[in-house]
């Protein structure tokens, strides 16, 4: 799936609800937006065993399935609980005790296994949202590719400051207002408008800087604006990863900052192959320095086609 890699994957979902009798209520939820070739699969404890049959439902971007396992009178507490095929996005498992205290955690290709805790530490809750937003953004060239036409466009480091903060408060409302469920909107459309956002940003990159356009003029107020856009395709993850109400002020703050921390990461690192590489840039001949910017119309042209004829299938 093409579209799987032009922007950020979702995580997969697991969530088990203990009770008293032994059994244990699952529902796994898989995007339908998954790396190519990837099946993401649960796997309970050895002795859990399914007592109804798996209910398959499509609900939105998702594929969720339900069903009802029997794991014996003794607590889930020390059991490993997996996920086999992990995208890169992760997969977070929720699971709510007997006793109503919850665990939850990110999964990662690289550590795909938990081992249920007595509970989770708000420390330990907030760390996995984190991890959740740090790869939500790296996992998305497009956002990336928005972020890298801010600096280019802004300049001078100061502007850069500006700009991206413009760019984070923009980003920040909308996703707050999104899984606070203020804002409801299709994702598909915002995709497509996303992809719009950065081939916009790469029209005006290849345009002579003189004389200046607004957007030049005023990158900052550009940035807030598309800012707005993207932080809708953020709470995708956050939405897809079914929250419950009690979550989501510290998953809303804790994926926020994992967001900000890749961010700022990506932007020092490009500041600082600028910095590195400024003489040798100089040298390029013109069309040698706009190879950049023509890769990110080209690709923001790519993603916003292959996008809007995704919305007619």
């Amino acid at each position: 799936m093409a579209s799987a890699n032009a922007h950020p994957l979702a995580p997969s979902l697991l969530s088990l609800v203990e009770h008293a009798n032994g059994r244990a209520d699952v529902v796994w939820k898989v995007p339908v937006a998954r790396a190519p070739g990837s099946a993401p699969s649960p796997e309970l404890p050895a002795r859990c065993h399914d007592v109804t049959p798996r209910a398959v439902d499509a609900e939105g971007a998702g594929i969720v399935t339900r069903w009802t396992s029997d794991c014996g009178a003794d607590p889930l507490v020390g059991e490993a609980v997996t996920v086999h095929a992990i995208d890169p996005a992760g997969a977070v498992v929720r699971v709510t005790l007997r006793d109503g205290r919850v665990v939850q955690r990110l999964l990662l290709p690289s550590a795909p296994s938990l081992v249920i805790p007595p509970a989770d530490g708000l420390f330990d809750t907030a760390a996995s949202y984190v991890r959740l937003g740090v790869g939500h953004i790296l996992g998305g060239p497009d956002h990336l590719l928005f972020v890298f036409g801010l600096v280019l466009l802004a300049g001078r480091f100061r502007r850069v400051v500006e700009t991206v903060t413009a760019f984070t408060l923009g980003h920040s409302l909308t996703l707050a207002a999104a899984v606070l469920g203020l804002v409801a909107l299709p994702q598909p459309p915002i995709e497509v408008a996303i992809a719009a956002s950065v081939f916009v940003l790469a029209v005006e990159l290849a345009r002579p800087a003189e004389p200046p356009s607004l957007m030049r003029r005023r990158p900052w107020a550009m940035a807030a604006v598309f800012g707005l856009l993207h932080g809708l395709g953020f709470a995708a993850a956050l939405t897809d990863a079914g929250l419950a109400r009690a979550e989501v002020p510290l998953a809303l703050f804790a994926f926020n900052v994992g967001i900000e921390l890749a961010q700022i990461a990506f932007v020092a690192t490009v500041l600082g192959l600028r910095a590195l590489l400024g003489s040798t840039i100089a040298r390029l001949p013109a069309w040698g320095r706009h190879v950049p910017v023509y890769a990110m119309g080209s690709l923001a042209a790519f993603w916003w086609l292959e996008r809007t004829v995704a919305l007619f299938r």
